[in-house]
């Protein structure tokens, strides 16, 4: 089968396409033939090295995977059902979707909502399916359309994307913060009422600020999360999701103990499976099918390889589908 397959041999960090004999594929009790990945910013650390992503080697990348059934022993999945797969350590500790089959644990599948494709579910992806958890997180703590602005940062990436597109379309007036101000038609095209400069967040900021968000879908971290946490307001809640700026947290207890913020950590590896259930049946109703098409776009999986830097140096806008089986 092809695949990208990582190696770490005498201290050569190496990501390539090659050919890898389906008898090397790790044990499960499913099969699946892959349709399509996805290219996250997890995988392109994974194929550039710059992270210690990959636990075990050879690897092969890919955290996300849509595609059929082809054998299985499990007991919820026969051949011919479709399927999803996000996470579980799928990619890092456990062959990935960079490849035409992957056999994994049946535990780590949801079925694929009647109501999307396995290219639509990955053109959705690991970011979209963590877009739609923060969106759950700020609903569960209370945080409504009348409330105010909800802010999303790294408004341009694959999360944001998203992000933006499903409050939008839950009434919520989103304002989007990027660094790619070149990218405002594209933004307000998906919902964004409004467009901001990352500058605006990415340096030390005061412990408070004036009030203005009811609630924010961060991805970003560091100094960005800190100065939004500072401008949230009273009872407000903020869904953090990433760390594209740094894990650091250079921020005070002020917001949290002067005006009662929710600082909530939103994690899609390990989730548990109702919850990714409900967060994949939500996003077959709640995304609108024609925002999918403008967030994506599709590779073959050797432009994977040269795509990867370019993700990590923040010039990939929205989400990247990749055909495994081109």
């Amino acid at each position: 089968m092809r695949a990208i397959l990582i190696t770490n041999e005498d201290e050569q960090y190496r990501a390539r396409l090659t050919e890898v004999p389906e008898s090397d594929l790790p044990s499960g009790d499913v099969l699946v033939d892959v349709d399509y990945s996805t290219l996250n910013y997890k995988d392109s650390l994974a194929i550039s090295g710059a992270s210690p992503v990959v636990r075990t080697f050879p690897m092969v990348p890919g955290v996300d995977l849509a595609g059929t059934v082809s054998e299985s022993t499990h007991p919820e999945y026969r051949v011919g059902d479709s399927v999803v797969l996000n996470g579980w350590g799928v990619g890092e500790t456990h062959w990935g979707g960079f490849a035409s089959q992957a056999q994994v644990s049946g535990d780590w599948l949801i079925p694929l909502p009647d109501r999307l494709t396995t290219r639509q579910a990955m053109g959705i992806g690991t970011a979209g399916y963590t877009a739609m958890l923060c969106v759950m997180t700020l609903e569960d703590h209370g945080v409504t359309p009348d409330q105010g602005e909800v802010l999303v940062t790294g408004a341009a990436g694959g999360v944001g994307s998203v992000a933006i597109s499903l409050l939008a379309h839950l009434g919520y007036k989103v304002v989007a913060s990027t660094g790619r101000l070149d990218e405002s038609d594209y933004l307000r095209g998906i919902g964004a009422s409004e467009v901001i400069d990352r500058a605006e967040f990415s340096e030390p900021g005061r412990p408070l600020a004036r009030e203005r968000w009811a609630g924010a879908v961060d991805s970003v971290g560091s100094h960005t999360l800190a100065n939004v946490c500072a401008a949230t307001k009273y009872g407000g809640t903020v869904a953090a999701c990433g760390l594209a700026q740094g894990f650091e947290l250079p921020a005070t207890v002020m917001p949290f103990i002067l005006r009662g913020v929710t600082l909530a950590g939103v994690d899609s590896v390990q989730c548990p499976t109702a919850r990714r259930k409900e967060a994949w049946n939500r996003l077959a109703t709640d995304l609108k099918t024609q925002h999918i098409e403008s967030i994506t776009q599709e590779v073959a999986l050797e432009e994977v390889l040269s795509l990867a830097p370019k993700q990590l140096a923040g010039q990939v806008r929205g989400r990247v589908i990749v055909d495994v089986n081109r």
